[in-house]
């Protein structure tokens, strides 16, 4: 089988900055067609704008929480490049909630932003995908490719929100699998720890003894550059893994293997 992406037509959304960006380029750069997505139009335009006119590189400003700006998406994507083969649904949002406040919306917010917005894509982009393969092809249909995160499975009080939303995108990811398999379409996940993303770069900035905590309790001791994520990215996309589906792929240098218990007992 095939690692080449070649010729494939990529949507990565969150495609602005981080690890959405990261994939993007180095789909673009294996020779993939990339619409990049993002609602932060005017990072797309810095990041992107000198060669949006490429042959296979555009980008698409808008709010992915609106079904007709993920419509619009799916629309300009097939102008674009008349197909679309592998999604990234890399768009998420991380912010503080507290578990005891009955007034904390924020687990509502962020289903609304890491959840919905990647169902519905996958759900228009599956349809797409299935009409492009027609029914006596045996060839693979697709790839969707959802970017979670360990917060999934070892959460934080305080990030309580954020890990019921990417749980939920675990999921859907585990859901779709096996709803889109006959379909030959293949929908995996890769879940993030001490990665460099958007977010925790960010985050970094405002509490700098946050990266000290975090390089400490990851067995390989520093956080992975979104550069790190792109082949794997490129390799679950790929015909190389064929047969490969609904499965959460964690790239976390290892920080999930720890046992933050300090005494030896259970």
């Amino acid at each position: 089988m095939s690692f080449s992406i070649a010729g494939k037509t990529t949507i990565v959304t969150g495609g602005a900055n981080g690890v959405g960006l990261a994939i993007g380029r180095h789909f673009a750069d294996a020779g993939a067609n990339v619409m990049f997505a993002d609602m932060d139009e005017k990072r797309l335009t810095e990041e992107l704008g000198e060669q949006a006119d490429d042959s296979n590189i555009r980008f698409f400003a808008g709010d992915l929480r609106e079904k007709l700006t993920i419509a619009n998406l799916l629309s300009a994507t097939i102008d674009a490049f008349d197909q679309v083969d592998i999604l990234i649904n890399g768009a998420r949002q991380v912010i503080p909630s507290d578990p005891l406040d009955t007034e904390d919306d924020s687990v509502r917010t962020l289903l609304n932003q890491n959840l919905m917005p990647a169902l519905r894509l996958s759900q228009l982009v599956a349809k797409r995908m299935i009409k492009q393969a027609g029914e006596e092809n045996e060839n693979p249909a697709g790839s969707i490719i959802n970017l979670s995160s360990i917060a999934a499975r070892r959460t934080h009080p305080d990030l309580m929100a954020y890990s019921v939303s990417t749980a939920a995108l675990d999921q859907m990811t585990r859901s779709l699998a096996v709803a889109l398999a006959p379909n030959r379409i293949r929908v995996n996940s890769i879940a993030l720890g001490s990665v460099m993303s958007a977010s925790l770069q960010s985050t970094l900035k405002e509490n700098r003894d946050f990266r000290d905590d975090i390089e400490k309790h990851t067995p390989l001791a520093r956080i992975a550059a979104p550069t790190e994520l792109t082949e794997t990215a490129q390799y679950l996309a790929s015909d190389a893994a064929g047969f490969i589906t609904g499965q959460i792929l964690t790239i976390d240098g290892g920080r999930t293997l720890l046992d933050p218990v300090a005494a030896p007992a259970h």
